[in-house]
């Protein structure tokens, strides 16, 4: 090897850390270097993020208690079906879709149905009056009169401070 090589060497090794500090500069910028754009473009975008995930998680709760609702509907008309008082569905409705949902039963001829509503859970539920329910018709096992005796035509359940 000849002598000049070995000092090229340290040349371009001590040039390379000059020639990275000029890539960061931005073409017009006086000189000055980027150092601290990502931490500002975080800083921006953070909120946002945030917002996104309450939005899904808000969705994902209401799709939860939708759900809830629904199968407490239909426990609640098929407890109707086979003759259950409203008392008796009542307690099934709150044993399947929390103690916070409200329960309305009527009667129609000889078919009878279940609403059942509630709140979202949850601090956008909170914040929002964002109620849903759900409803389940059924037709009575026995015809006639008897069939709705226990079932007054119209009968609601409500839990304190919230209407159904």
């Amino acid at each position: 090897m000849s002598p000049g090589q070995p000092a090229k060497v340290r040349n371009a090794a001590a040039a390379t850390p000059r020639a990275a500090a000029t890539a960061w500069r931005r073409p017009g910028s006086g000189g000055r270097t980027c150092r601290g754009a990502v931490t500002a473009e975080f800083a921006v975008a953070l909120p946002s993020v945030l917002l996104l995930l309450a939005l899904l998680l808000a969705g994902s709760a209401a799709g939860v208690t939708q759900l809830r609702l629904e199968e407490a509907a239909r426990a609640g008309a098929r407890a109707l079906a086979r003759g259950e008082d409203a008392a008796a569905v009542d307690v099934i409705v709150r044993r399947l879709a929390g103690n916070a949902a409200a329960s309305a039963v009527a009667s129609d001829g000889g078919w009878l149905s279940v609403t059942v509503s509630a709140r979202v859970p949850g601090a956008v539920g909170s914040l929002l009056p964002w109620t849903l329910s759900a409803r389940a018709w059924v037709r009575g096992e026995s015809s006639g009169p008897s069939a709705a005796a226990g079932v007054p035509s119209v009968w609601h359940h409500q839990v304190q401070g919230l209407a159904a």
